[in-house]
């Protein structure tokens, strides 16, 4: 048991993430064919950004993700909404003047 080749065990947070990511594909779903590709595109693109710009360490900050992810979920599993837009992501780390 636990030898070189047994799976990493996720951390409650790290669950919480993937299970926010399989909810907006399962969200797209329910979306016209041409929404839900350009949702899965976005929802990945902003995953994949996210995962390398966030630092891993950074608690707090995550968990604000996860409460504003779960926030866009619910909007997009309303039958109102056709699609997401992308959002410009800035890291804490980065003050408001090192992107002029």
């Amino acid at each position: 048991m636990g030898g070189a080749n047994a799976p990493r065990r996720l951390s409650g947070m790290q669950k919480q993430v993937l299970a926010l990511y399989r909810g907006f594909l399962r969200a797209a779903r329910s979306k016209s064919p041409d929404d839900r590709r350009r949702v899965e595109s976005i929802v990945s693109a902003e995953f994949r950004r996210g995962a390398g710009q966030v630092d891993r360490k950074n608690f707090l900050y995550i968990e604000y993700l996860l409460r504003r992810g779960k926030k866009q979920l619910d909007q997009l599993r309303s039958p109102d909404t056709t699609a997401l837009s992308s959002l410009n992501f800035i890291p804490p780390s980065q003050s408001v003047d090192s992107r002029k």
